[in-house]
């Protein structure tokens, strides 16, 4: 299986998510935008409400993601050919949509088409899913991407109750379950236990905290 770290920005560094009706929004379509079928399609009215209306199509799997204001962070692994770049033109250019209406603006929201770095299977490639989780810490505790975090319990509590990330869903807390596809990340990450110890010693650690600007 081919991973991609895949991210983006807001165009001239300009914030993306103004509150959490556009961060739930960008969730949501993450999963709905996942699909071969048009969107469009994607929903029918029956006894027990909003559903599928036909069976999904998955364009790519999403392992691990992360919203901050300005930009995101996915780790992707395509499901069928040119699935990488058929679900982040559905995913951009429809969040795109939503946000000028919004917001009553024209014109492109982001940076770039979006950037892709393929992730080579080394040793590094064990704490990207690390850096992509720890990446809101930047927040209050920028000092985590040198290791120089001091009181790493206020620091994993932040991460806690920060919703707009896989985090939660690797923790075993039902946060998104239905976006993420986790089971061959969490044969490197381990238990929720082993997962939360490496999140520490990363963010304590310089050595460790070394590969955080990966996420630049």
């Amino acid at each position: 299986m081919d991973y991609f770290h895949v991210l983006n920005r807001g165009v001239d560094k300009r914030d993306i998510f103004l509150d959490d009706k556009d961060r739930a929004r960008f969730v949501h379509d993450l999963f709905v935008f996942n699909d071969a079928e048009p969107s469009m399609n994607f929903l029918h009215h029956g006894r027990q409400g909003l559903g599928p209306a036909h069976p999904r199509k998955m364009l790519v799997d999403i392992h691990v993601f992360t919203l901050m204001d300005n930009h995101y962070h996915l780790l992707l692994s395509p499901r069928v050919d040119n699935g990488i770049s058929l679900f982040m033109q559905k995913l951009n250019m429809g969040y795109t949509k939503y946000f000028n209406e919004r917001y009553e603006r024209v014109g492109t929201l982001w940076q770039s088409k979006h950037k892709r770095i393929v992730v080579e299977r080394n040793a590094h490639f064990l704490y990207i899913p690390y850096y992509i989780h720890i990446n809101p810490l930047d927040y209050l505790f920028p000092q985590w991407r040198t290791g120089g975090v001091r009181d790493s319990r206020k620091a994993l509590a932040y991460l806690a109750q920060y919703r707009w990330s896989s985090h939660l869903d690797y923790l075993g807390i039902k946060n998104f379950p239905s976006v993420t596809a986790r089971e061959e990340i969490m044969l490197i990450l381990g238990t929720p236990e082993s997962y939360q110890r490496t999140i520490k010693d990363i963010i304590t650690d310089p050595m460790l905290a070394d590969g955080a600007d990966y996420l630049e």
